[in-house]
């Protein structure tokens, strides 16, 4: 039997409190190998006599017919979020106040809550992460493959009336995009992990 894995990940205030209304059930996260060109297209591997790349994907150039590779970029890789069924365990950035409790800033507007200094969630330990998800799809796109109603999964809409004109909706994401990664990843149209998931009971004693 596979072992569940539980990964960290790390989401910003305003996503964690889009996850715990229920309004976020989608992430994503650029892919780290991106393909050498245009030409290369995505292969997953199902079968090698090497066990080790079973599952995993790679960049490569078909023939014509796409019947045979005629170049392979060699750079097997996959989700380092894991795969449906898996737990993402999530990281935000929490704190203690003198007393000793803990708090987490997203519930807070900051300036009303006493906190001596907020901890990076990058420094969240498993012990104290309140937000446990499960995994209920992976797939790879370029990010501007999204659609409108999974810029709503995104957290960013509570519905697709809220973007008038439609376009407004794709502007709108593509500078939220562009904010996380820097100037111009929008329209690198990069290739992404789409990582799909439900809330579920934290695993971690409150």
């Amino acid at each position: 039997m596979t072992s569940v894995k539980q990964i960290p990940i790390l989401f910003n205030d305003e996503m964690v409190r889009e996850i715990l209304a229920g309004r976020k059930t989608q992430t994503r996260r650029v892919v780290k190998v991106q393909p050498p060109s245009e030409r290369h297209q995505l292969l997953h591997i199902m079968d090698s006599t090497d066990r080790r790349q079973v599952g995993k994907s790679h960049w490569a150039i078909l023939n014509d017919k796409k019947t045979s590779v005629i170049e392979s970029d060699r750079r097997y890789f996959s989700c380092p979020y894991g795969k449906p069924g898996d737990r993402l365990w999530v990281r935000e950035t929490f704190g203690y106040r003198d007393d000793g409790r803990l708090y987490y800033r997203a519930d807070q507007t900051l300036g009303q809550l006493n906190v001596d200094r907020w901890k990076p969630s990058i420094h969240m330990p498993r012990s104290v992460s309140r937000i446990t998800l499960e995994i209920t799809g992976v797939r790879l796109e370029k990010i501007r493959n999204i659609t409108l109603g999974e810029i709503c999964k995104e957290g960013l809409a509570g519905s697709i009336y809220e973007f008038t004109p439609v376009q407004a909706g794709f502007k709108f994401f593509a500078g939220f995009w562009d904010e996380i990664y820097g100037s111009g990843s929008w329209d690198a149209n990069p290739w992404v992990w789409v990582i799909e998931f439900k809330r579920v009971d934290s695993e971690v004693a409150a």
